[in-house]
């Protein structure tokens, strides 16, 4: 039989639509507060919002007698017919929210006009509405959210850790904050602020305020206007990039959204530009007529639907690139007076300059992490690089990023092959070592820096080198991993890293996951973490974007895994950021280095990507294509 469903029924279906995490309470309360005209607006979050979320504004108010309309299922005052659905000019238009949130709180409106002289208040609990009261107030309204799906524990189990829900919660708010710079915003969390945001007319100074202003110091600006729809804000120089699109927010008529056609425009634009999986950051703003645009394709607003969408997209696209032929791309250059953190940088950098300058052998620098010595290319006169002994099977394979070529250039000469068995003359060791190097490593050659040639008794073997490395760094970080042995690369000064909020949230979340990788952090300060060591296997890499890459495989599955599959994830990343590239060019010592190290892997025929290592040809198939038989 068909029957109605509750009221309470139909609240709670809605809130499961709208209402999904405590982000999303202060998404639609802060929406509200700016439909009011609140000028300030202050957010204040208890254990991620589950105990308690406070949105205060200096809007327009409420009349005690539209109190309980409030919290009514399609009760507003932004829309008056079925035609006004097609020109939204406010944030929130179809009266759902404040019913969605008081069906699943214990909820409290407080509200006072500008002609009142005392303010009102209206109570409810699950659902439940109090009679409305007498309460003194300023002008506005404040609403407060506690104990968030006390009565649907089916959706509080799913709730994560207060530090993640904050997360979430301060990416809703920053949008928000991010399209109104005029107005005064401001978060707090357990009392501790994170986010006081004067108004400013500047829009770049907003976004340093929440972005840094690393981010901010690149920003080129760009502008256009076709056919009534404007399009205005900043992209990133190249140079900055993402291994996400989480920093390209795109606001349309003061709202975010999400596009992937536009999206995709913004990639386009910087085709040829940024290297493969890397994304570009952006801060747009689209203002167009609200009939082109139909915002009521999605409950939480967050996609919309455009009347012409390949305008936009040809707009875009040709906006930026035209201002990217008229730019200067070059790396953006620091001022030249140094700041306290470049001060202490470049002391950092002379102390271990004047430490290597007291190791033995002068001539040579042992980088940390390295098992092969690396001649300093600044010296002509330092002679021939030594060549190592091949590593035992626990040491470390880290592979130099040196190439023959590089030396002679460094010396002014034109590089040419050596000769077979010429580097034996230059020191008894090293023809002991090759000597000792397996009998077919000195039959493998590279081909176009990218795989190896290895003569077999069946036949041939082409071997991808980056996918060897990795397999082989693989298993050596994940044996000291699981013994809490991994090597970390102390800094002198710890270098604080800018993440977005949910990334912040992800990092210091799983602090104690990253140490295990050799990754120490702390919290400084916002979305501010401070980096003091990272895995020294590492050394080479930036520890910024060490962090970055290790946290965006946290937060890139959008669910809570697994500590094991993640820290197996984590190692993968590791292990593929430290091994030789595709392209890059090898000696012959560290061929047979690489080769040596194969056969003492437990699965060495795939990376840990799941890629083959190598690829066989026997003699019987050679003869096959060479019509031999």
């Amino acid at each position: 039989m068909i029957k109605l469903l509750p009221s309470s029924v139909i609240n709670k279906i809605a809130a499961g639509e709208v209402i999904e995490r405590p982000a999303s309470v202060v998404k639609e309360l802060v929406e509200n507060a700016v439909d009011a005209g609140g000028q300030r607006v202050d957010v204040s979050i208890e254990q991620g919002g589950a105990e308690l979320i406070r949105v205060a504004d200096d809007g327009c108010g409420i009349a005690p007698d539209d109190l309980p309309l409030a919290v009514t299922n399609h009760a507003t005052s932004k829309i008056q017919t079925a035609d006004d659905l097609f020109r939204v000019g406010t944030m929130g238009f179809r009266g759902e929210a404040l019913a969605s949130i008081a069906e699943v709180s214990r909820f409290t409106l407080r509200s006072r006009t500008a002609d009142a002289t005392a303010g009102a208040e209206l109570v409810v609990s699950g659902g439940q509405a109090e009679p409305v009261a007498p309460a003194g107030c300023p002008v506005g309204t404040t609403v407060e959210v506690r104990n968030l799906f006390f009565n649907t524990p089916v959706r509080q189990k799913f709730l994560r850790t207060p530090q993640t829900e904050i997360g979430h919660a301060t990416e809703a708010f920053l949008r928000v904050a991010l399209a109104h710079p005029g107005r005064r915003f401001s978060l707090s969390h357990n009392g501790r602020v994170i986010h006081d945001l004067p108004p400013t007319d500047d829009w770049r100074s907003r976004i340093a305020v929440l972005f840094g202003q690393e981010i901010a110091d690149t920003l080129i600006e760009v502008a256009s206007e076709q056919d009534g729809v404007r399009l205005s804000g900043y992209v990133a120089n190249p140079t900055v990039s993402r291994a996400n699109n989480r920093l390209q927010y795109l606001l349309l008529n003061g709202r975010a959204i999400r596009d992937r056609s536009l999206q995709h425009a913004l990639g386009e634009a910087y085709r040829g530009l940024l290297l493969t999986g890397r994304y570009p950051v952006c801060f747009l703003r689209l203002d167009l007529p609200p009939d082109q645009v139909d915002v009521n394709v999605h409950p939480t607003k967050l996609e919309v639907r455009f009347q012409d969408g390949g305008r936009l997209y040809s707009q875009l696209l040709s906006t930026l690139r035209t201002k990217f032929l008229s730019t200067d791309l070059k790396p953006v250059e620091r001022s030249s007076e140094p700041t306290e953190d470049e001060a202490a940088a470049t002391c950092a950098s002379e102390l271990v300059d004047w430490a290597r300058s007291q190791l033995p052998g002068q001539g040579l620098t042992q980088l940390p992490g390295q098992g092969l010595t690396q001649r300093r290319l600044d010296d002509p006169h330092s002679g021939p690089p030594p060549v190592a002994p091949a590593p035992s099977p626990g040491e470390p394979l880290t592979l130099r990023r040196f190439t023959p070529a590089a030396e002679a250039e460094a010396r002014g000469q034109a590089w040419r092959p050596a000769p077979a068995g010429a580097a034996a003359d230059h020191d008894d060791a090293a023809s002991t070592t090759a000597e000792a190097a397996p009998q077919h490593a000195a039959t493998a050659i590279q081909l176009h820096n990218r795989y190896l040639i290895v003569a077999t008794d069946e036949g041939m073997e082409v071997i991808d080198q980056h996918a060897l490395h990795e397999r082989i760094l693989y298993e050596q970080i994940r044996t000291k991993v699981l013994a809490g042995a991994v090597e970390r690369q102390k800094l002198l000064v710890p270098e604080p890293v800018d993440l977005s909020p949910a990334e912040a949230a992800a990092a210091l979340e799983n602090q104690s996951l990253l140490a295990e990788l050799g990754v120490d952090i702390e919290p400084f300060g916002g979305d501010t973490v401070l980096v003091s060591a990272y895995p020294a296997m590492l050394a080479k890499l930036p520890p910024a974007e060490v962090l970055r890459d290790l946290v965006e495989q946290l937060v890139g599955g959008g669910k809570a895994p697994d500590r094991r599959d993640t820290l197996d994830e984590l190692l993968h990343m590791m292990s593929c950021k430290a091994a030789v590239k595709y392209g890059d060019p090898l000696t012959p010592h560290e061929i047979s280095a690489l080769l040596a190290q194969r056969g003492l892997t437990e699965n060495h025929h795939h990376c840990p990507h799941g890629r083959p290592t190598a690829l066989v040809f026997t003699c019987e198939e050679l003869d096959k294509r060479f019509k031999r038989i």
